[in-house]
């Protein structure tokens, strides 16, 4: 695919990102455009395709201009979730419609906008007299709607390996709430999800005495697990709160008692913890439950998920608060709630936040962004731009 020669705006490439139906992970015709928007800009771009056993190949990207430091990284993703029925779409999910002073279509929020506007403020910084300032990198995946195995997680790995420092990342995550600006994610709490397999033994139900039941010993744990709560919450953290999300026993008869019993939990916890102290505080509670004769408890922790992380009010958190208040006139809350992102890789590198769109229609039929908004966050970002590199003002991205 070929990109116009003038350097374009956000809704141009917006559009044309939101063209390429790239579901998860995303092939080669998104970055295609990309490379040849930032190559003509003089960025430096190189692609890695990452690949891991059972999980599907993923293309990555990072482009860089300038040198030295201070060295800030936008950091986004140009899969997109499965569209759904696509007949029910008032615009196809893969047409970049302007309708109703809206752009439609499949990741218009999440989060083919939010790479659209940071895209066009890096080129703008670019194209600025004088050329671009400071160090600036742009790195993209292609499966940060999947498994995420193979991208930001392994393109941290391919920074570092090159030698790469980094002073500060924003991952253009859709993070408002009710209007662009009101809310920029400075953390994200952990989540660590884990199995407590309780064993008894098997024995007819009318004869107890003959077997060891393991479900009361369960529910004991599964009380022990939720009471007292895991804390009280932080300064910048709500209290971390642990859910059980399955109770299994996997016996279809009325008259057995079953001879083994399963309790999966999950828990989003803030930084009282971190994921290599919370399986204690677990396994704590596990052992404070007296169990009955013939009766074990076996607690098992899942690999994987993101480690809690914040990035504590500073001159970068003041910077983008500034950009906002300057384009949007809001002074944003600091959050730290929803799930987890690609940001959780990001901070093993440097300070990292999260700050774009207003989150409301993303993964649902019709998603869209308002034009309007869409400009207001480029500019925001370009605003950013211009302070983070000292530079007098911000270029215009829209």
């Amino acid at each position: 695919m070929s990109a116009p020669a003038a350097v374009p705006g956000v809704v141009e490439i917006a559009q044309a990102l939101l063209r390429v139906p790239s579901l998860t992970p995303a092939g080669p015709d998104a970055f295609d455009l990309v490379e040849s928007w930032l190559t003509a800009a003089g960025f430096t771009v190189r692609r890695r395709v990452f690949s891991e056993p059972g999980t599907a190949d993923a293309i990555n990207l990072w482009a860089e201009i300038g040198g030295g430091r201070p060295h800030l990284a936008f950091n986004g993703h140009l899969d997109v979730v499965p569209p759904g029925p696509e007949a029910r779409w008032r615009h196809g999910p893969f047409s970049g419609d302007l309708a109703d002073g809206e752009l439609w279509g499949r990741g218009a929020v999440d989060m083919k906008g939010g790479v659209a506007a940071f895209l066009a403020a890096a080129l703008a910084h670019a194209a600025a007299p004088g050329g671009a300032k400071g160090h600036l990198s742009i790195l993209l995946t292609g499966d940060e709607e999947g498994p995420a195995v193979n991208g930001t997680r392994k393109i941290v790995d391919w920074c570092a390996a090159e030698g790469a420092v980094f002073d500060a990342a924003i991952v253009g995550e859709p993070t408002s709430v009710a209007r662009l600006g009101d809310t920029v994610k400075i953390g994200r709490r952990g989540s660590l999800s884990g199995t407590v397999t309780v064993a008894g033994m098997q024995g007819h139900a009318a004869y107890p005495e003959r077997a060891a039941n393991p479900v009361p010993p369960l529910l004991a744990i599964a009380a022990a697990l939720l009471d007292p709560p895991l804390d009280a919450g932080t300064a910048h953290f709500a209290p971390s709160n642990l859910e059980i999300v399955s109770v299994d026993v996997g016996n279809p008869s009325w008259n057995v008692i079953p001879g083994e019993a399963r309790l999966r939990f999950n828990v989003r916890y803030n930084d009282t913890f971190r994921r290599d102290t919370l399986p204690d505080e677990i396994a704590r509670r596990l052992a404070a439950v007296a169990l009955p004769a013939g009766v074990t408890a076996a607690l098992s922790i899942e690999p994987g998920y993101g480690d809690v992380f914040l990035t504590e009010p500073g001159p970068f958190v003041d910077g983008l608060a500034a950009a906002i208040a300057e384009v949007t006139g809001l002074t944003p809350a600091l959050g730290t709630g929803g799930g987890t992102s690609d940001a959780r890789f990001l901070k093993d590198l440097c300070p990292v936040v999260e700050f774009g769109l207003v989150g409301t229609t993303m993964h649902q039929l019709d998603e869209r962004v308002p034009v309007a908004e869409l400009k207001a966050l480029a500019a925001i970002y370009g605003r950013f731009l211009a302070r983070f590199f000292g530079e007098p003002d911000g270029a215009d991205a829209r």
